[in-house]
């Protein structure tokens, strides 16, 4: 049996029936990593003991007839920036002077614990998640499973290169501008960000400093099934959490089926600034119209903002550095100079824009306020003529890996020059308005690399994305696509 192309709930369901035990699949992956991981570098620590006495305890509860959660035995994995398993270590992307243990666990990873999943290890990311690239000084770049050497995305790459290679089912992502999507466009996985309140976010002592932009947890998957799970066991109201809803448990694997006939979704190729690799926009452009076969109609639309792309990315850069930078400054003054001591630790562009944030004044907060509200403006405007929102996830298809450890997106495009941390990524605009939005893989270039394609749908409505997400993989499954990778000798 080859567990590595099955989903996190194909393996929960075989688990459940007794035709494969929780250690069995726990070894299995295992070896798996212990095989691919050095060409991929996807994960930066192992617990596999760890996770076989999790296994054993888990089995036994099977043995006593126990009903465990849908993910009954699975292997999943976590990504090394926040704290995400009380007693782990994490290193905030790569950077030594940071590793500390793991105060808290994650609601990820709490929420695949309560439905019988099994940590195994942290996953690679870039310094305080900062790009939409995985590279960092202390680890180095992670690839693509669909060409070795060219980069996995980022933040959250180092997850979604291990699900789509097959070395476990499912893993932890961040999204505070397309930190899931991105990676899981160009590593031809699915990646979901929902809106903002559906999952609690507990910070403290700022409990909002998570909201400019707004950051997500969520998961990189291999199918829409497994991220509707996840979603079930995530979302849920929190009272420390300033934005999270109070309201009636949902169940997103059954509003993943509705039907999209009569549906009106809106497609755009760039938002009116974007420039596009033209293998990126043929793509993207036969993906969408799929949901012509669903009963929807698939409408381009041309959108405009009184902003340059330029503009809107270093606000993106600005914006996110606040509360880094005010992190930095409060460590400072205690004693702990991480700009000052251990520079070198980290990347230039990370060390560039954090001053430029701590030399910020109350105009410039002002100034990200009002992109931010002509973006929630755009898509307001959007919403109200239209069901569902469709662009490319990036710009252009992955990039290589630099030999220096800091891997960066294309500096041009199409000719067109671009801000290189997250000009690339048709993403970040809606970490500045709240929306739910997914990448589903769209196709592959004619060298085999993946293309993503995002679904944005109104605030607060999950179930619409989960559902164009699961329709798409109707029309077009993807999971042959994952065949390459797991075929390819690495």
């Amino acid at each position: 049996m080859k567990l590595e192309t099955c989903s996190a709930a194909e393996i929960g369901r075989l688990v459940h029936r007794g035709e494969v035990s929780p250690v069995e699949v726990v070894d299995y992956f295992a070896r798996r990593i212990e095989q691919r991981n050095p060409s991929l570098n996807a994960f930066v620590y192992t617990r596999f003991e760890e996770g076989r006495e999790a296994a054993k305890a888990l089995e036994a509860r099977l043995t006593k007839g126990e009903r465990i959660g849908p993910f009954a035995g699975v292997p999943f994995a976590l990504k090394d920036f926040l704290p995400s398993k009380k007693g782990w270590t994490n290193s905030h992307g790569g950077v030594e002077a940071l590793i500390r243990t793991d105060p808290e666990s994650s609601v990820f990873c709490s929420a695949m614990e309560a439905a019988g999943g099994i940590a195994v290890g942290k996953t690679n990311a870039p310094a305080f998640a900062f790009r939409g690239t995985c590279d960092n000084l202390l680890y180095g770049p992670t690839s693509t499973p669909f060409k070795v050497g060219y980069n996995s995305g980022g933040s959250s790459g180092g997850s979604a290169a291990a699900v789509a290679d097959g070395m476990i089912p499912i893993a932890e992502g961040s999204d505070g501008g397309g930190s899931i999507r991105i990676p899981a466009a160009w590593c031809g996985c699915y990646g979901f960000k929902p809106s903002v309140g559906t999952v609690p976010s507990v910070v403290r002592p700022d409990g909002w400093s998570a909201t400019h932009p707004y950051c997500f947890n969520g998961g990189l998957t291999k199918t829409v099934e497994d991220s509707a799970i996840l979603l079930n066991y995530m979302a849920s109201y929190d009272p420390r959490d300033p934005l999270s809803l109070n309201r009636p448990r949902r169940d997103f694997t059954a509003e993943m089926e509705r039907p999209l006939k009569g549906w009106k979704i809106a497609y755009t190729p760039d938002f009116g600034v974007f420039p596009v690799q033209r293998e990126v926009l043929e793509t993207v452009e036969r993906a969408a119209l799929a949901f012509r076969e669903a009963g929807a109609e698939v409408i381009p639309v041309k959108l405009e903002l009184p902003y340059t792309l330029d503009e809107l990315a270093e606000t993106w850069c600005r914006s996110i550095c606040v509360d880094t930078a005010i992190e930095m400054e409060l460590d400072r003054q205690k004693g702990f100079d991480l700009m000052g001591d251990y520079a070198h630790q980290l990347p230039r562009e990370f060390i560039d824009w954090n001053q430029k944030a701590m030399e910020g004044g109350l105009l410039d907060y002002y100034r990200f306020n009002t992109v931010r509200t002509a973006i929630y403006d755009m898509q307001r405007e959007i919403f109200e003529d239209y069901d569902l929102l469709l662009s490319p996830t990036t710009v252009c298809l992955p990039v290589p890996n630099a030999a220096d450890g800091n891997t960066h997106g294309p500096e041009t495009v199409n000719g067109v020059k671009m801000e290189p941390l997250i000009g690339f990524c048709e993403t970040f605009f809606f970490n500045f308005t709240g929306n739910p939005a997914a990448s589903v893989p769209a196709g592959l270039s004619k060298d085999g690399l993946p293309v993503g394609m995002q679904i944005v749908g109104r605030r607060f409505a999950d179930g619409d994305v989960l559902a164009a997400s699961r329709t798409f993989e109707q029309l077009r499954p993807w999971r042959d696509s994952y065949q390459i990778p797991l075929n390819r000798i690495i």
